[in-house]
């Protein structure tokens, strides 16, 4: 149990540095290249034997936009890998898999329909304080 534990903070903080890395990579390529602007890397996913890492990115624009600039993403592959195996200290470098971030909208989905029920109950509530009218 406490290995288990151990390696979960492991592979956090080995996540952490990979988000921080490939992070500050694809603000490099953002800058160079006007293509990937609209594209936000949010989290960053190591499989359990550590040989892929996903990519999880996100834009405002939606997953199509995204699938659009995927070939563009898949350029930059190998760049990506090679700065990222320079910059950390690991035996192998792991593959890289990119992936539209759908969480945020869910998100947004999610806090719409909890706006929209509170202001139901609101409405409710306001409804139910009027005095009702007597004949």
């Amino acid at each position: 149990m406490a290995h288990s534990r151990i390696s979960d903070i492991k592979r956090a903080q080995k996540q952490s540095q990979l988000l921080r890395e490939l992070s500050s990579y694809f603000l490099r390529i953002t800058i160079d290249d006007e293509r990937m602007k609209d594209l936000v890397l949010n989290r960053v996913k190591l499989s359990r034997d550590k040989s892929v890492c996903t990519l999880y990115f996100y834009t405002a624009q939606g997953e199509m936009h995204f699938q659009e600039l995927m070939p563009y993403l898949i350029l930059y592959k190998p760049s990506m890998r090679k700065a990222l195996a320079a910059s950390i200290n690991a035996r192998y470098t792991p593959q890289l898999v990119f992936k539209f971030d759908a969480a945020f909208e869910q998100q947004l989905q999610i806090d719409a329909l909890l706006d929209k029920i509170k202001q139901e109950n609101e409405a409710l509530e306001a409804s139910a304080e009027e005095p009702e009218e007597q004949e």
